[in-house]
């Protein structure tokens, strides 16, 4: 049976969120910005045609996006967090081995399909998913995984495509080939591009065809095989299930800086508490925790660094065990008088649940706490993320985020749902 791949790409996918529920916002341009409104990190089809890069700063082009009346917004990973769910919920119903590879792409197994009904099928995909969800996407089909992300680079780049494309002939592939840059394959980072660059590699139809003992050589069997995948021998196989975390990490800039230890354990005691469900999410415990702080890195002059690494006596993914032993660490790392600009934590040494061993008296102890853990979990799940939250997180987080142009949480939070 012959192998068969198609990619699922959200156009613009931050920027079709916000649309989705601002329709005003059509053919108009738009941007998403960063944490804190730092960059660009999400871009409509207009805004781009006004020359607006992904990571530009915010601040260094608030006037020209006045003087073109660009809509931007502060990032809402609730919402789209939200409707990445419901994107691939869609997925799921036309093939019955998917790969959610990022928030909003997903690769489809589609081997064994009738390859001449492949451009209809991808069409019906494309128009369930906006049907259903006000999303846009491009669907790209090949051979391996990375010449299906070749035909979704494709097809969102040449209009007459109408947003899909099927790679069947090669000679029509590698007429696109010769004009797309050589870093727009999967997997090719800087460095990797640099050096293909430098000796005259610079486009996708000179790598495909490139000497492969020389790439294997220079690149090693990652290269070799990004080779072979160009020319449609599949290497890389969909995987069905997420990989679970080594490490979970979750940090934040503060909006302003701030000075009070209490400040600071309320943003290290929220930052557990999103990576505690992480962690709860994939049936996983932790044994180490590690908390850090630090102040604006460019004061070279005032500048403090500080972490502390915490052996846990038991792992846990419990959320206020995290937070009693961190609160304690912070108060050994904190320097009084000093303007704090980061804090994070990170969550190590993870194993499944199942693969430890506690005593009689621990076991009952974890099992309560499971059930607690768990059930505060789904409350939120259901009724919005902070309905049910430690004391420790505060109420009054000075310490936030900028967000000063976020939209409400349309999906996922009662007080947001829009009226009609």
């Amino acid at each position: 049976m012959n192998k068969l791949f198609a990619l699922v790409d959200c156009n613009n996918f931050f920027v079709s969120c916000e649309r989705v529920f601002n329709p005003k916002l059509e053919n108009k341009p738009v941007v998403v910005l960063s944490n804190n409104d730092g960059c660009i990190i999400s871009r409509s089809n207009e805004a781009k045609s006004l020359g607006l890069k992904m990571g530009s700063p915010f601040f260094k082009l608030k006037d020209f996006l006045k003087q073109n009346e660009v809509t931007a917004f502060s990032s809402n990973y609730s919402l789209y967090g939200d409707m990445s769910q419901r994107v691939m919920s869609i997925l799921a119903k036309f093939s019955s081995n998917i790969e959610i590879y990022s928030i909003d792409e997903a690769f489809l197994d589609f081997s064994g399909f009738d390859y001449y009904n492949i451009k209809n099928y991808a069409r019906e995909i494309k128009r369930i998913v906006f049907q259903w969800t006000g999303i846009p996407v491009s669907v790209g089909v090949g051979t391996t995984k990375t010449l299906a992300k070749i035909a979704t680079h494709i097809a969102k780049k040449n209009d007459i495509l109408k947003g899909v494309f099927i790679i069947k002939d090669e000679k029509e592939l590698n007429s696109f080939l010769k004009d797309i840059p050589v870093n727009e394959v999967w997997g090719i980072g800087k460095q990797f591009n640099k050096k293909l660059i430098a000796n005259n590699i610079n486009t996708v139809f000179k790598l495909k065809n490139a000497e492969q003992q020389w790439i294997k050589k220079n690149f090693g069997i990652v290269g070799l095989r990004t080779i072979k995948e160009l020319n449609g021998l599949s290497c890389i196989s969909i995987e069905r299930v997420a990989r679970n975390k080594k490490g979970i990490t979750s940090s934040r800039s503060f909006g302003k800086p701030v000075t009070e230890y209490e400040d600071l354990r309320q943003a290290i005691s929220s930052y557990i508490t999103t990576a505690s469900r992480k962690l709860r999410k994939q049936k996983s415990l932790a044994n180490i925790l590690t908390i850090y702080i630090l102040t604006n890195r460019f004061d070279k002059e005032h500048f403090y660094y500080n972490h502390k690494v915490i052996k846990l006596p038991l792992p846990t993914n419990n959320t206020s065990t995290f937070i009693t032993f961190a609160s304690e660490a912070l108060r050994n790392i904190y320097v009084d008088g000093l303007k704090y600009k980061k804090a994070g934590i990170m969550l190590s040494e993870i194993i499944p649940e199942e693969h430890t061993q506690l005593s009689l008296f621990d076991n009952v102890d974890i099992k309560k706490s499971n059930i607690l853990m768990t059930t505060i979990d789904n409350i939120n799940e259901k009724m919005g993320t902070g309905t049910i939250k430690s004391a420790s997180e505060g109420f009054d987080k000075k310490w936030k985020m900028k967000s000063e142009m976020r939209s409400r949480e349309f999906t996922t939070c009662w007080d947001d749902i829009l009226e009609v």
